[in-house]
């Protein structure tokens, strides 16, 4: 690789800060899916999914602002930048995800197969973005 995709040091960089958002946007999606899964409640896939890409989007602000206030930042500050994350990469990674468990399960299901590859289809779908707005911006997830 060469020019502007060609930077491995932003390639490994850009993984690390996708890695931390898929943490964070799986700790909220994986488990409002769980949570609707083992209940009793009969919910449509969709709203879960809905409900899930919301608290994964929430789940991951929070992680990051947690991460900012252990490196040194104000709580103010913490959350304003974690709230200024890219959110069309978080959007793209929950799409990802949920999209990839209802094609494999046709529904809002958690099994032990799936998750991995949802996980997966949630990392490398935003990878890219990520590398791009960190080369060009200087701009990263975390």
């Amino acid at each position: 690789m060469a020019g502007f995709w060609g930077n491995r040091g932003n390639w490994v960089k850009s993984a690390h800060n996708t890695k931390w958002c898929l943490i964070g946007c799986a700790i909220g999606d994986l488990g409002t899916i769980a949570y609707f899964q083992f209940s009793d409640y009969d919910v449509p896939a969709l709203t879960v999914m809905l409900l899930a890409m919301m608290n994964g989007l929430i789940t991951s602000i929070l992680l990051e602002t947690v991460i900012l206030l252990r490196a040194g930042f104000g709580a103010a500050d913490a959350l304003k930048t974690a709230m200024g994350m890219s959110f069309i990469s978080m959007l793209a990674m929950e799409t990802a995800m949920n999209g990839t468990d209802y094609l494999l399960t046709g529904g809002a299901i958690l099994t032990w197969w799936v998750i991995p590859i949802a996980l997966f289809a949630g990392f490398v779908t935003p990878w890219p973005y990520n590398y791009w707005r960190l080369q060009r911006h200087g701009k990263s997830c975390h």
